[in-house]
């Protein structure tokens, strides 16, 4: 037993960190006692510390995978019928693959930035940001930091936006059962992201990302679900009429130009659906070592990137080969199928209950970064650095923080408040992946790897990754012109929070 106070707590508490064999009920007093102790207690191994002084990190491969599963399969494969649609049955599938392989590629070559140095003993980068100040510094790091943290901004207000869609989908679908699929079934989907906020706020409250794993794994269970029934009723509806829908070249109607927009768009949307290395870094922190976490983390993004294409791959194509040319925008709530509508009920709740989890892995690493500088600028604020134990029936006190509390309602208001203002899924979908992929996913990964390797400047494997970095650019630049032309279109029949 851990003495209750006084000196001989504190002579045990020493004891223990010197001797290495420590329980798992000293890890919390010993981390409380560190800054107060005259030894260094994170020198060598230990089973409560990191070799950084942080407690000991517990993720593992599946968790990881969890995690990224959650940032990958979201909202986004919602709309991969539509974009298989407009690129028709060569294009759609090749870019898919594509986009997977360079996905994969470059968040291999980032998990090697995680740590400065040798791979097991080296400095460790907790942010994105961090790995980037510490292979540049200067003007790169407020670069990436802009993007960043104006993506995480962006994907937290498309989740409020698809969340209220599906959850308006849900009354929709019963009505339309009801009443006919010719009833206008009217709903707002103001008072839905008015809920969905409400709940974020509270969900918000979560300290760090290492503290949300339930949260992964139960999202990541709700994208398989919705998924599945997706994909199955894409299949039923192609086994239902006897034959495939869709074209080589994809949607045909309207003009040349249109066409043109239509394609770059969906580009834009299929970036969306693979893009989670703004969140990569962050991830990989969660991970225990041994093994490195760059090898862990390169099994998980093996394994869920393995496993998105598929379902990816599927969705899109039955989805496209069920409905064609009229392939809907949002394939469960553009309601191409209308029955069974329990099934497209459970989809739906499906779909929000991951959309509140995928929220929160991709705002954590905002809410971090904001609370950090905050206590850097002012250290003696109790309002930001005091922690207060608030009793909750039946399980251990929660740590409350005042400032936490209020800067993230605040943000959770305000993309709140956005979401109602321009509640457009697709085109805020492919503005979200253009504007993200590019600098995110492919330019800083390939930059910072060929400094980490000191790969010379003119060799083969050099001009390999500059070609892949500029085709990577040329793709975003065309998937944001067609998703600004779609926001143009859109706002011409828009009316706000209608």
């Amino acid at each position: 037993m851990i003495p209750a106070e006084g000196p001989s707590r504190r002579e045990y508490l020493v004891e223990a960190i010197l001797s290495k064999p420590v329980s798992a009920e000293l890890c919390s007093p010993i981390k409380a006692m560190a800054d107060h102790v005259s030894v260094n207690v994170y020198e060598g191994e230990s089973k409560c510390f990191d070799d950084d002084g942080r407690l000991k990190r517990r993720g593992t491969v599946w968790t990881a995978s969890a995690h990224i599963i959650t940032a990958v399969i979201g909202s986004g494969v919602l709309s991969l019928a539509w974009a298989t649609a407009q690129l028709g049955w060569i294009a759609g599938p090749t870019v898919l693959l594509l986009f997977s392989f360079v996905t994969y590629y470059t968040s291999s070559l980032l998990s090697d930035c995680y740590r400065t140095g040798d791979q097991l003993t080296g400095t460790r980068n907790y942010t994105y940001m961090d790995v980037v100040r510490a292979n540049f510094g200067g003007v790169h790091v407020k670069i990436c930091g802009v993007i960043q943290y104006v993506n995480l901004v962006g994907v937290a207000i498309g989740y409020t936006i698809a969340s209220s869609i599906s959850m308006v989908a849900v009354k929709r679908s019963n009505c339309f059962h009801n009443h006919g699929h010719h009833a206008a079934c009217y709903v707002s989907s103001t008072p839905y992201m008015i809920m969905f906020g409400v709940v974020e706020i509270i969900l918000s409250q979560i300290p760090d990302f290492d503290q949300i794993s339930w949260l992964s794994i139960a999202a990541a269970v709700m994208s398989f679900t919705y998924s599945t029934i997706g994909l199955g009723l894409g299949v039923a509806k192609v086994a239902e009429t006897g034959k495939i829908q869709g074209s080589l070249t994809g949607v045909s109607t309207g003009t040349e130009i249109h066409k043109i927009w239509k394609s770059f768009q969906a580009l834009g949307a299929i970036a969306f659906a693979y893009s989670y290395s703004r969140v990569l870094i962050e991830i990989q922190d969660t991970l225990k070592s041994p093994p490195a976490e760059a090898k862990t983390m390169k099994k998980a993004s093996l394994i869920s990137v393995a496993v998105t294409t598929v379902f990816y791959m599927l969705c899109g194509c039955f989805g496209y080969a069920a409905f064609g040319d009229q392939s809907p925008g949002n394939l469960l709530t553009g309601f191409g199928f209308y029955n069974p509508y329990w099934l497209l009920d459970i989809a739906n709740v499906a779909i929000v209950v991951h959309l509140v989890g995928d929220y929160q892995v991709f705002c954590q690493p905002l809410f971090a970064f904001v609370e950090k500088k905050a206590a850097e600028w002012y250290p003696d604020s109790k309002i930001i650095t005091k922690e207060i134990d608030t009793p909750i029936l039946g399980c251990k006190p929660f740590k409350l923080n005042f400032f936490r509390l209020i800067w993230r309602t605040i943000f959770v208001i305000f993309t709140t408040v956005i979401s109602m203002l321009m509640s457009f899924f697709k085109d805020v979908v492919g503005i979200l992946g253009a504007f993200g992929f590019w600098p995110l996913t492919v330019y800083f990964p390939v930059k910072m790897y060929i400094v980490q390797k000191n790969i010379p400047k003119w060799s083969g494997r050099w001009i390999c990754l500059q070609l892949l970095s500029g085709a990577c650019l040329v793709i975003s630049i065309a998937a944001a012109v067609g998703s600004f032309a779609g926001i143009v279109s859109d706002l011409q029949v828009y009316w706000p929070f209608k």
